[in-house]
């Protein structure tokens, strides 16, 4: 029979022990001590396969950086996860799909890297401006070629800054003292918002005519793939210097190549490339190019944010609190009433973003129903999340999204309803825009499997399961019409999963939304926008 001590130490070993943390790659002293002393740190190599997998066992969450793979197999291995803590921006090293599918939160850093983004991207600008490196590497070598290497000031220079967001915004603020014009490309931003930074808003065209210098601040999407090529270069000062520390890609690299060798430009500085490393590159056999391996969150201060921020991310996750920078499921203390209805609305903040395209004074969101009842502060979020998705070069959470708002100049409100007529409960994501008009999506959540439908897309009534790809059109109502597109589609091999019809009135306006199992392009979009005489025709994706 056991003393009183004995039990006590069964029962508290039983039930008591602390959730186990464990930490896969080299981080601060400070992000130990952010997470205190509530869990038990166990350290392992990330790069060991073998010790990792065996760690994962009793892992209730890992803090890795950008070398350990968590991948499917590292989360099969993990029954009690429940946080993957990135501590940086990307989440190239981890599965998000298998976590989510796992019921495992993803959390990264992404605001960590603002200011150190930021200061690289001015640093090259100074590199190309007075040629720091190559005057370096000269002198260092013997030499003492003080006319070889005269350069420019950036006093009356005008300076574009292509995309901004926020750091875009603080790249224009460290700009601002210099004497410079500064102008910028963004097709988000209303012009209130860039003269409050001191930047005037210019189309890209005007950009590339008018800049002696450009740094790029925008996401990779597929549309901002290529942004600037061959035509773009065309257009280009002989001096002009242009600076990429956002992503590979967003420069077309063959045509910057053919620039730079042939001096239709006159520099480039890049610290992204499309392949990372980027060997065998033309680009780096060129002297007119300066170029670092992605350093742009590699400063002492961007790494101890970054870990500390994921310290207390993994915290409150571990707590059962709503996890600011979750990129895959939210947390918190969200009524159970409430949670479907979060990845419904922030799919349907995808989609307004395509109606609207981006360009938003307002945003407002309605909740309807018996949810109403409780805090949905959270649908509020969730919204502005899946609505700045593809605006941004950063990783938008529930944190930074109405920042995102605030810094350009978008007014958000939040508005509920214990009454809802047709259904249970629907909530509706508007878009004010700058002409007074208004894009809208509602939607609902049907069933215990929680079926995400769309209900109405701009007042027009329809009943739609979400999708990842979707058509909008809208046109003068008339026989012929479905097949018309339908034969188009068809002959592009597009399949047409599923449609809704909807109409003002007999012979005026109507609305086709249909969802495809494929991406459209531009050009069969172009071709269905003619052939039915469209008044406005819009392919809308969205990430599931």
């Amino acid at each position: 029979m056991m003393c009183g001590w004995e039990s006590l130490f069964v029962w508290h070993s039983l039930f008591m022990t602390k959730p186990v943390v464990l930490i896969a790659e080299e981080l601060s002293p400070a992000t130990v001590e952010a997470l205190g002393p509530d869990f038990e740190i166990v350290n392992v190599d990330g790069t060991d396969r073998p010790a990792l997998l065996s760690a994962l066992g009793s892992a209730d969450a890992i803090l890795v950086r950008s070398a350990t793979q968590v991948d499917a197999e590292a989360i099969a291995a993990a029954p009690q996860l429940k946080v993957v803590a990135r501590a940086g921006v990307g989440l190239d090293n981890v599965d998000i799909k298998a976590a989510t599918a796992a019921g495992v939160m993803v959390v990264n850093a992404p605001t960590s890297n603002v200011i150190s983004a930021a200061e690289l991207a001015i640093g090259h600008i100074f590199s190309l401006a007075r040629f720091i490196p190559d005057a370096n590497a000269s002198l260092k070598n013997g030499e003492w070629k003080r006319s070889k290497y005269t350069g420019v000031e950036l006093y009356e220079k005008t300076i574009a800054i292509v995309g901004l967001g926020r750091i875009g915004t603080l790249v224009a603020q460290r700009l601002a003292n210099f004497g410079a014009n500064l102008i910028g490309y963004d097709p988000y931003v209303t012009p209130a918002r860039a003269e409050q930074i001191g930047v005037k808003l210019a189309s890209l065209e005007e950009v590339m005519q008018q800049a002696d210098f450009i740094t790029i601040h925008i996401p990779k999407t597929p549309e901002t793939t290529g942004l600037i090529g061959a035509k773009e270069f065309a257009m280009a000062k002989e001096n002009l210097r242009i600076v990429n520390c956002s992503r590979g890609g967003i420069i077309d690299e063959a045509a910057l190549y053919d620039a730079l060798s042939s001096k239709k430009i006159a520099g480039a500085g890049l610290d992204v490339f499309v392949n990372e490393p980027p060997k065998d590159s033309p680009l780096l056999t060129l002297d007119n190019i300066v170029v670092t391996p992605h350093l742009g969150a590699s400063t002492d201060e961007a790494q101890e944010k970054a870990g500390i921020s994921v310290a207390k991310s993994v915290r409150l996750a571990l707590a059962g609190d709503l996890v600011p920078d979750a990129v895959n499921v939210a947390g918190g203390n969200i009524d159970a009433s409430v949670k479907p209805g979060i990845s419904l609305m922030e799919r349907m903040g995808q989609v307004l973003f395509g109606l609207s395209g981006g360009n938003a004074s307002a945003i407002e969101v309605e909740v309807r129903g018996e949810i109403a009842a409780h805090d949905v502060s959270v649908l509020k979020l969730a919204g502005l999340k899946g609505f700045f998705q593809n605006a941004v070069t950063e990783q938008v959470s529930y944190v930074n999204a109405p920042l995102m708002a605030e810094q350009r100049g978008i007014e958000v409100r939040l508005s509920t309803d214990a009454n809802s007529d047709e259904y249970r409960n629907v909530t509706t994501i508007k878009a004010i825009l700058a002409d007074g008009s208004v894009a809208s999506v509602s939607g609902t959540v049907i069933g215990p499997k929680h079926l995400q439908k769309i209900v109405a897309i701009n007042g027009y009534q329809v009943e739609l399961a979400m999708a990842e790809h979707f058509v909008y059109m809208l046109y003068t109502d008339r026989p012929g019409i479905v097949a018309i597109y339908g034969k188009a589609f068809a002959d592009k091999g597009i399949n047409i999963a599923a449609m809704q019809i909807a109409r003002e009135q007999k012979g005026g306006k109507a609305l086709s939304v249909i969802t495809v199992d494929s991406k459209v392009s531009d050009e069969v979009l172009e071709q269905v926008r003619v052939a039915i005489e469209a008044e406005k025709l819009l392919a809308i994706d969205v990430n599931l």
